[in-house]
């Protein structure tokens, strides 16, 4: 937690990412901002060989208890359609409060995480009537939530590297990354219901075509035992782009 709140502190101009971990400010100020203020919100494409396929849209909000994070995730394929959606609850120091899925369509399954003492808890079933699931991690509630499908989950993971890796620069303004540093987090994919440890690193200013438009923005590399993807923020630390090594990218709408 003090890690974070040293951060913030140096990060105060940082925009959306100072939104998101300078607690303390939030508390001060607790019941005029209990509506949230909005940090992050719009809709990401999701393409495999040039082609559609799905849109997810989300929002991030903070609040004085915290911030949310939700999503809604739909794909359509010929006659096969697909809906998700996800709500991520976190405490004023960013660890997890409580998380929820749901798959609407084709089936209807949905999950809860939660922390309970040096656990979390996973509980799933389909929602009716039949007995719920448990499952528990030996993991601290500081964990990312790293869903299937919720790719809003990657910017917020991102912000995560920023505040332990990089620093603001006096210099030039806004953040310096050093190149090739890289910093492992722990990570829980409720779908998947597995965990796993990932690390991200900063490659480097990159000049990518987006919609016709040319944009410089930073370049950074998240690794795992289940894939790689490459995705780029701009100047206001918004996930703009990612790239899988499958090849499926997601663009910022």
């Amino acid at each position: 937690m003090s890690e974070v709140l040293n951060w913030s502190r140096r990060m105060c101009v940082a925009g959306c990412m100072a939104l998101l971990f300078a607690s303390v400010a939030w508390s001060k100020d607790k019941d005029k901002n209990a509506a949230g203020k909005d940090v992050d919100s719009g809709s990401f494409g999701v393409f495999t060989s040039g082609h559609r396929v799905a849109t997810e849209v989300f929002s991030i909000k903070q609040g004085g208890e915290g911030s949310v994070v939700s999503s809604e995730f739909k794909s359509e394929q010929g006659e096969q359609k697909a809906e998700q959606s996800s709500n991520l609850e976190l405490t004023p120091s960013v660890e997890l409060r409580r998380y929820e899925w749901k798959e609407i369509s084709p089936e209807k399954t949905q999950a809860t995480v939660s922390p309970s003492d040096t656990f979390l808890i996973e509980r799933f079933g389909d929602g009716g009537g039949d007995k719920e699931h448990e499952q528990n991690f030996l993991l601290p509630a500081s964990t990312s939530i790293l869903d299937d499908y919720f790719f809003v989950h990657r910017e917020v993971l991102a912000w995560k590297y920023l505040a332990t890796a990089c620093k603001q620069d006096k210099d030039k303004g806004g953040l310096g990354c050093p190149l090739g540093q890289k910093v492992q987090l722990g990570t829980l994919n409720p779908h998947a219901r597995s965990s796993m440890a990932v690390t991200i690193e900063f490659t480097g200013k990159d000049k990518v075509t987006i919609r016709g438009a040319q944009r410089e923005l930073s370049r950074f590399v998240l690794r795992s035992e289940t894939g790689d993807w490459a995705f780029w923020l701009d100047d206001q630390f918004k996930l703009i782009r990612l790239l899988s090594d499958g090849g499926t990218e997601v663009v910022r709408d």
